[in-house]
């Protein structure tokens, strides 16, 4: 089986240097950005397995992206996983609604996001 590829948009550069090392170590493709907008472009250019998405970043919010992304027909099968400080409910129905696969607050454990990713690269293919 050929590594799935994952983008991640997040602003905070530790987070991403984190969550390259070990979705790298899993066995994933990884690609970051640190905006919705940069998210965007990257989804379009590279058609990734996968997205983690945060919610709170410049330029354009990741709820936005979302939106934005599931609304364009050529790349709306992008699983997107939302990893964000925003817990209340509200944030989290609007995610789903919107078309996010899955959606894990931080703080959260790095294991349990690569099992969330498993999980979805599994589904998708079929295993």
């Amino acid at each position: 089986m050929s590594a799935s590829s994952v983008l991640i948009a997040d602003d905070d550069p530790l987070l991403r240097a984190i969550l390259e090392h070990k979705l790298s170590a899993a066995g994933y493709q990884v690609t970051s950005v640190e905006d919705g907008r940069a998210a965007l472009d990257e989804v379009e250019a590279l058609r990734p397995n996968l997205v983690v998405l945060d919610a709170m970043m410049p330029v354009m919010d990741g709820f936005e992206a979302l939106r934005r992304l599931k609304a364009n027909p050529s790349l709306n099968d992008v699983a997107v996983v939302m990893l964000t400080a925003l817990k209340r409910d509200e944030d989290i129905l609007s995610a789903l609604k919107l078309g996010a696969a899955d959606y894990l607050a931080k703080p959260f454990n790095p294991d349990e996001l690569v099992a969330r990713l498993d999980r979805l690269v599994g589904q998708r293919s079929g295993v």
